[in-house]
């Protein structure tokens, strides 16, 4: 069978097969609609406004940095007129974050964002490796919506998201899939950290995980079924009494204490 030419543009020759449409496209088209549903739902959702700080939460991985990628390309093509930053978190993870962060300092100066990098060493004294040498490996991540929390997941499928002391999430990836953004960072050999944590393999979210990957074998949008089943969600102020108060926890630190934190950073740039 002869190649197939791109669906899009019907010139370019496809190489790859969209996982969000069944489309055989080229990879120039590949490119140019990905971003274009980002840059859709940027300002279909009014996520930004001119003049905003924006920090990007940057680890390393494939998703912050093809973020990194993307915000930088679409602040200057569409003039956002954004002041976008690099913001990372160094736990104190040997081997993981340490490496992790030398691609950050590297996304730095290849998108020329400027980077702050703070640790739970400077902000608590505690780096990661000493709590775990303290309370051990078992339940170091902790932070689930599958125990029946549907406020919860209400609140993690919102395209934005603030508490009274936080600033406020906004998801310009919200209903980018994930096997795109990898096929993105492949195409456009962005450089990025694919390592896992050492402390994953312990945390239940990596069930979690395990069964959403299977889910989605199975049918490619069931996690775009499951924010869209979160959007939908009414949730009567009498369920939202019943709902258990369960805090939110991140490596056993008290996530609304680093948000206070980073809050005070981004408000100070």
């Amino acid at each position: 069978m002869p190649p197939r030419n791109c669906a899009l543009c019907n010139t370019a020759r496809a190489i790859l097969k969209r996982p969000k449409t069944g489309q055989q496209i080229c990879k120039e088209c590949f490119f140019y609609v990905f971003e274009m549903e980002v840059h859709n739902t940027i300002t279909e959702a009014r996520l930004f406004n001119p003049g905003d700080k924006v920090a990007i939460g940057a680890s390393g991985g494939k998703d912050s940095t093809v973020l990194a990628y993307v915000m930088k390309a679409l602040n200057d093509r569409y003039q956002y007129g954004l002041e976008l930053f690099l913001l990372s978190i160094d736990e104190g993870i040997t081997g993981y974050r340490d490496d992790s962060l030398e691609t950050v300092k590297r996304n730095q100066q290849q998108y020329d964002i400027p980077l702050k990098i703070l640790s739970y060493d400077e902000l608590y004294g505690w780096t990661m490796d000493a709590i775990v040498s303290q309370v051990g490996k078992k339940n170091n991540c902790t932070f689930c919506v599958m125990r029946g929390d549907i406020a919860r997941l209400g609140r993690c499928t919102s395209i934005c998201t603030q508490g009274e002391d936080t600033i406020k999430r906004s998801k310009p990836f919200k209903y980018a899939y994930e096997k795109e953004i990898v096929m993105y960072a492949y195409f456009k050999k962005l450089d990025y950290f694919s390592t896992e944590c050492i402390y994953s393999p312990d945390a239940y979210r990596g069930h979690a995980r395990v069964f959403l990957k299977d889910l989605e074998a199975a049918r490619p949008s069931a996690i775009i079924d499951i924010i869209h089943s979160g959007e939908a969600f009414e949730i009567t102020d009498e369920v939202k009494a019943t709902q258990k108060v369960q805090r939110m926890l991140l490596c056993t630190l008290d996530l609304l204490d680093l948000s206070t934190r980073t809050h005070e950073y981004v408000r100070n740039m």
